[in-house]
């Protein structure tokens, strides 16, 4: 018996993914594998911008709420995570959709990454001990493409992730299928401040408060995001208005560096949400 495929949908943040993949999953018996840096923390709901109840009790959700803010998950993580998950939803007879945002969640599954736990904690430790400049001066000596982000923590995953380039295959797994959701530019401006007021509204600085509180400020998983913002706000820094427009400015930036990300991936058909509908429907009619 023939396994049923694998459908991936990526695509930059407030691209539509989650609806699009919602509304397949429903109609076809799939579940939803959340491909997300972020809403794998427990507790961080409104800024991470995680499927709601109602989305939730309409198809079933796997990789949210994984770990505490202050616990530490990685790539490698995740991919142990995602196979088994894939591997039960078939056994129950569905389809597995694995859909997010994060490159190398997503890359660390269809290639079948090899991460070499003990090598990777060693060279994890190295990096940290050096600084931004020196991060830098690496990446240039060792031909690494030094991120958009000159952060600490992203020149470190850039030289991880240059680490288990040969480590991985150079074709996609069997049966599965991944597409690309194009937007226009200007719509995904338009989603992006739209979701942005809609966390406020919906109470992104008591989230954040609670979890300072809880969690302290310095955890990775409160360093990103929205929540630095919020900090800053709370601080009496910036005003909400200051506030959201530097959160509508950093979720464009990131949703330019996914695009660049997804874009070296010559297996992924870019497509507009109508036209990534149908080609998804085409492809699962076709299993039943």
């Amino acid at each position: 018996m023939v396994s049923k495929p694998l459908i991936v949908i990526v695509g930059p943040t407030a691209s539509g993914k989650t609806a699009l993949a919602i509304d397949l999953a429903e109609r076809f018996g799939g579940e939803i594998i959340c491909a997300d840096s972020r809403t794998v923390y427990k507790g961080m709901d409104i800024g991470t911008a995680k499927p709601t109840e109602e989305e939730r009790a309409r198809v079933s959700h796997w990789g949210l709420d994984l770990v505490e803010p202050d616990q530490r998950y990685t790539a490698a993580d995740f991919k142990k995570y995602a196979e088994q998950k894939i591997i039960e939803i078939r056994s129950r007879g569905h389809i597995p959709f694995l859909v997010g945002g994060s490159g190398l969640y997503i890359d660390a599954v269809i290639f079948d990454y090899k991460f070499g736990d003990q090598a990777d904690e060693k060279l994890r430790r190295n990096l940290e001990k050096m600084s931004v400049n020196e991060l830098q001066d690496y990446c240039r000596k060792n031909n690494i493409q030094l991120p958009e982000n000159d952060k600490k923590r992203y020149l470190v995953r850039a030289v991880e992730q240059k680490s288990i380039n040969s480590r991985r295959n150079s074709e996609i797994l069997n049966n599965a299928f991944i597409v690309g959701i194009a937007t226009d530019k200007s719509e995904l401006r338009r989603r992006i401040e739209q979701r942005a007021n809609k966390i406020f509204e919906k109470g992104i600085v008591d989230e954040a408060k609670r979890l300072g509180n809880e969690y302290g400020w310095g955890h990775e998983a409160m360093t990103g995001n929205i929540y630095p913002l919020c900090r800053e706000y709370l601080g009496g820094n910036l005003s909400i208005e200051e506030a959201k427009q530097k959160f509508i400015t950093q979720d464009w930036r990131l949703a330019k560096r996914q695009l660049t990300w997804f874009r070296r991936n010559k297996f992924i058909e870019w497509r507009a949400i109508p036209e990534a509908k149908e080609r998804i429907i085409s492809l699962l009619a076709s299993e039943h």
